[in-house]
């Protein structure tokens, strides 16, 4: 007979080899990348985690500018670390360091999948281990089938939140793989094992995601909860579970510490973006998305395959099942499917923040819950007709009242009729008796084909409908492709960093170019992009989305003689579109750290970018125009943050501006040189009240570069957690590095000074400083390597004893992380393979 670790590996083999099927079928129907020309990578998937994954690449192979604590690439120096523990700390993610650097884009699918095959085969494992439990009451019955666990955990693995929201935010796909996990070491602690694997694995999971990780455990936490309602154990036995479960639960996130606590701090100094205030969705909608083929992008993806839902609503119908267990976990289901839709519970899944985008991100959680009630409808056996009747007949009110839905159409509501008829066929048939009353092999084959068949349709059909529908509905970016491969070659050829800094453009194919193309560039979009980076460039002119989170570069000659921006690229394209010819463009610029000489009183920022940016330049290089106009000769600049429309200096091309508060905004941008006096500038949706227009003087700004080249540091070191430069003899006045102060920086061991927004070291007056050595340090590291240090010690103390409390009751060998060293337990009885 099989044993049940074996049985374990066919159904979690069975559910990924499903799960991989349904998906890879559905994005060939609708020629999604990579089975067609469709580009997946929409919104924040082609504009954050592509390029952060290319990111990875480079470390990994030993490229790119910084390294795991500091990002040189991005945003002119930011922190790294937060970023890598938000989007790029999951094990799947190390994959793609196996493929080409131009596959990036296939890299991340492949890991997408391999995600979503990993959840169903998590769920199935955890299935057939919820069989351990005691069944109260009622006649012993034979266990399902290997594959019904099988099935039920590939339909948790292609619910509607994972292929139509997490497939495009594929660091959520850890939250949804965490979720059975965390339930498994619910298992443990309840029958007291592996408490040295159960903190582990809850590191995992909260080091791979810590924002689905939270949901997930709150989730493993209520299926604890309900187990520990339905067991026969004296309270104060069930309350030592529950302090168990609690200190497993405290010791895994202490040892994920190092990770999660830059993270958090990384959040507390980012740009505040916008605030959203949550708004619960029409109830016929929220049943109309249990539908498959439906989107929507402010209601909740809860489709589930036909076959798990069935039985599902069949559970409460289902009188084999004792009744207590029932309504304890069909009231469970109920009960966080409310809680979606009521405001302090909403607040409570998402970490009391109300997310700016996809405000049901929970949704996952409520698809294990149906799915754990699906097994536990099936743990005393088939259902029997009554069942099947309650569960059908609450199935079709469903899908009537979901017609009314906005989402429903005509496809959804019959691939819906389609799945159901599977589901109930199926389970009819296996109920037909063969030689001494169990299922025949033919019956059980037919079965599994039914619901196997129905759950790859329906979730295939709901894959290839979300990839048509987000292209329609969201942002998208092109695959890698030639133009890429140009873009990227050229700003490979003009590198010269630490002498200067190779912006890849404001012309951008992402809002992450820096990471995906290569340079040093401004441009930086993350949910930790920080606040003195967006009010610093905000402040000088810059343009940017997202509401300050994506910051664009800022293509103007005073702010890259700042940043030290020896070269540019420009292309002919507007912006996402990456076919222009790549054109480089050369300056000479100060070097890296340069020197400001004293003043009275620290210099502050104004209104104008203008004349902040002669200010943290130190010299006056722009002119007002005269009667509206700018001298022929000079370079026109405007500066309209709130208009969206094109400007247009005399007869020169018109410019495209792109402000439209506060979510996006417009940037400082040149209109040309004006080629004779009285070019004035002229706009196609009328003059927008708040606008200036300067006149740069080229020849003045060429003398500022002189003098902060002669007086900036005469050599300069970076690394990958900070700067080193050597200053000129008799430096007196304010060391200034062109790196945003973000918090982190310490110079001469104390925490840096600002200049206007820039990393500063004051340095002697005497003249007597001749060096500058700063370094970089993510808040929170230290205090997350400390938490993590005494977990780790707490649970080799844990490991010890637990090693000897078994030696001491069980004499023999015994592992470390399994303790106990019975035989594999046998399931009672196992169905063959259809």
């Amino acid at each position: 007979m099989p044993t049940l670790e074996s049985v374990r590996g066919r159904a979690a083999a069975f559910a990924a080899v499903i799960t991989v099927t349904a998906v890879c079928a559905g994005d060939a129907a609708a020629r999604s990348f990579p089975f067609g020309s469709g580009t997946r990578s929409v919104n924040d998937l082609g504009n954050q985690f592509v390029p952060f994954h290319a990111k990875l690449w480079d470390l990994l192979h030993g490229r790119g500018d910084g390294g795991l604590l500091l990002n040189w690439q991005s945003g002119y120096g930011t922190a790294f670390l937060p970023d890598l523990g938000t989007y790029l700390t999951s094990p799947f993610a190390l994959l793609v360091g196996l493929f080409p650097r131009d596959r990036i884009d296939l890299a991340v699918y492949v890991i997408t999948v391999l995600k979503m095959a990993a959840a169903g085969a998590a769920m199935a494992w955890l299935l057939l281990a919820s069989l351990r439990e005691r069944r109260d009451g009622g006649p012993e019955r034979a266990a399902p089938p290997w594959w019904a666990a099988g099935v039920l955990g590939a339909t948790y693995a292609l619910c509607g939140w994972s292929v139509i929201e997490a497939s495009y935010n594929p660091m959520w796909l850890d939250g949804l793989i965490g979720l059975p996990l965390l339930c498994l070491v619910g298992e443990w602690v309840r029958a007291g094992r592996r408490p040295v694997l159960g903190p582990l694995v809850v590191a995992l999971v909260w080091v791979a995601n810590f924002y689905t990780a939270y949901m997930a455990t709150l989730g493993a936490a209520l299926v604890l909860c309900v187990q520990l309602l339905l067991a026969r154990e004296p309270v104060r036995a069930r309350l030592r579970v529950l302090l168990r479960g609690a200190a497993t639960v405290l010791l895994g996130i202490g040892l994920a510490a190092p990770v999660l606590l830059p993270v958090v701090m990384g959040t507390r100094h980012a740009y505040p973006g916008w605030r959203t205030e949550f708004e619960r969705a029409a109830w016929s909608e929220v049943l109309a998305r249990a539908l498959p083929a439906t989107y929507d992008f402010f209601t909740p993806a809860v489709f589930l395959g036909g076959g798990a839902l069935l039985l599902a609503a069949a559970l409460p119908f289902n009188r084999a099942v004792p009744r207590r267990e029932r309504f304890a976990w069909a009231g469970l289901a109920g009960a966080v499917a409310l809680s979606l839709q009521w405001g302090p519970t909403h607040l409570v899944w998402h970490a009391f923040a109300t997310p700016n985008g996809s405000p049901f991100r929970q949704t996952f959680v409520l698809s294990g819950l149906l799915v754990i009630a699906a097994w536990r409808c099936l743990a005393y056996g088939w259902p029997g007709r009554r069942a099947l009747l309650g569960g059908t007949g609450a199935l079709v009110a469903l899908g009537l009242v979901a017609a009314a839905g906005a989402p429903a159409g005509r496809r959804a509501l019959a691939l819906f009729a389609c799945g159901l008829v599977a589901a109930v066929a199926a389970l009819l048939v296996i109920r037909r008796p063969g030689a001494a009353g169990a299922p025949r092999r033919r019956y059980a084959a037919l079965a599994a084909l039914l619901l196997v068949g129905g759950l790859v349709g329906q979730a295939a059909a709901t894959t290839a409908y979300a990839d048509r529908a987000r292209l329609k509905r969201l942002d998208h970016y092109p695959v890698w492709d030639a133009a890429h491969d140009r873009r990227a070659a050229a700003v490979a050829d003009a590198d010269g960093w630490p002498r200067y800094r190779t912006d890849p453009g404001r012309t951008q194919i992402t809002a992450n170019d820096p990471l995906l193309l290569g340079g040093q560039g401004a441009s930086y979009y993350s949910s930790h992009t920080p606040e003195v980076l967006t009010r610093t460039l905000g402040a000088l002119g810059a343009g940017w989305t997202s509401n300050g989170r994506a910051v664009q570069s800022l293509d103007n000659p005073v702010v890259d003689a700042v940043f030290a921006v020896g070269a540019r690229l420009r292309t002919d394209a507007q912006d996402g579109a990456p076919g222009g010819a790549p054109e480089l463009s050369r300056a000479d610029v100060p070097p890296l750290v340069t020197v400001r000489p004293p003043t009275n009183a620290p210099p502050r920022y104004g209104g104008s970018p203008i004349r902040n940016q002669e200010l943290l330049l130190g010299s006056r290089v722009y002119s007002s125009p005269v009667a509206g106009a700018c001298p022929a000769g000079r370079e026109v600049f405007l500066w309209a943050p709130h208009y969206y429309g094109t400007a247009r200096l005399g007869d020169a091309p018109p410019v495209m501006l792109r402000g439209d508060k506060p979510r996006w905004r417009a940037a400082v941008t040149s209109l040309g040189i004006a080629e004779r006096a009285g070019e004035r500038v002229t706009f196609d949706r009328g003059a927008p009240s708040a606008r200036t227009v300067a006149c740069l003087d080229r020849t003045r700004l060429a003398a500022a570069v002189d003098r902060m080249k002669r007086t900036g540091a005469v050599s300069v070191r970076v690394s990958d957690d900070g700067v080193r430069a050597q200053l000129p003899p008799g430096s007196t006045g304010t060391a200034v590095v062109a790196a945003p102060r973000v918090a982190g920086w310490s110079c001469a061991g104390r925490p840096a000074d600002s200049y206007l927004g820039l990393v500063a070291v004051p340095l002697d007056p005497d003249g007597s400083t001749t060096s500058v050595d700063c370094s970089f340090r993510p808040p929170g590291l230290r205090s997350g390597a400390a938490a993590g240090g005494v977990s780790l010690l707490v649970l080799l103390g844990v490991a010890a004893l637990s090693v000897r409390r078994w030696r001491r009751e069980r004499p023999g060998p015994r592992g470390l992380l399994a303790p106990g060293g019975a035989a594999p337990e046998l399931l009672p009885s196992v169905e063959p393979a259809p």
